[in-house]
């Protein structure tokens, strides 16, 4: 295994239990005290289209580039990250709210790594070009595009909770926020894990194990204060997964 691979699989835990114990100051667990902050929309921009570079360079100028096996997953990330990083950030609503400029630092140097490993795993699968009617390639891209769908969806929930100078935080309700708390990070553990069954990689493993430990204790401080402020709110709903957790 190549140092970065490993390197982001070792952050897997550390992320999990750090953020266990702290949450992670922003939106509305935004806490002062954790050094400069930067508009909500320029950190997004700032956070995310690293991802969207990184891996489309080195792909693009590699041997594999031509390859259906390298451009076919890569044009699903960068529909993933332009998302992510230009139509995200500019519905939402405006505001003046901040992002710890320490948090974006962070996720720039992790959406970097994540790049590197993951284009290096599809210039691999890049050499062999085989047919993209391999069994976990068709399942992997099922489950990715189910996994944005349900992401976009409820993101759209939550942003229209709010009219024009709105500020004040409601119970979402509608599609999965009926069986869960954080269903938008629902979405992103279930698209990356389609993505790890479609690269059939182990860079695609590591991005699924991260993106669960990254939201899941987020999913639990959500649940948490969702609770704590609004005595109406659902009971049988859910932190994370349906039914279960």
């Amino acid at each position: 295994m190549q140092t970065p691979l490993l390197i982001q699989f070792l952050l897997c835990p550390v992320v999990l239990v750090s953020l266990l114990r702290v949450t992670a100051p922003y939106g509305r667990h935004h806490q002062a005290g954790w050094g400069p902050d930067l508009p909500n929309r320029l950190a997004w921009l700032l956070m995310e289209v690293p991802a969207l570079f990184v891996i489309t360079t080195l792909v693009l100028e590699s041997s594999a580039a031509t390859s259906q096996q390298a451009w076919v997953p890569l044009s699903f990330w960068i529909i993933h990250y332009g998302y992510r990083s230009f139509i995200f950030p500019a519905m939402m609503h405006p505001s003046d709210k901040t992002f710890p400029a320490m948090l974006v630092l962070f996720a720039i140097a992790f959406n970097f790594l994540n790049g590197y490993n993951n284009a290096d795993a599809l210039i691999a699968n890049g050499r062999n070009d085989a047919p993209l009617t391999s069994l976990h390639f068709v399942l992997g891209t099922v489950v990715f595009i189910a996994g944005f769908v349900l992401h976009v969806h409820s993101d759209g929930i939550i942003r229209k909770l709010r009219a024009p100078g709105d500020t004040a935080y409601k119970i979402p309700r509608g599609g999965m926020f009926r069986w869960v708390s954080s269903p938008h990070y629902l979405g992103e553990i279930i698209q990356w894990t389609g993505w790890a069954i479609l690269t059939w990689s182990l860079a695609g493993v590591a991005f699924a194990l991260f993106t669960l430990c990254n939201l899941a204790p987020r999913a639990i401080s959500n649940h948490r204060w969702y609770r704590e402020r609004f005595a109406e709110y659902p009971v049988e709903r859910r932190v994370l997964f349906p039914g279960m957790f």
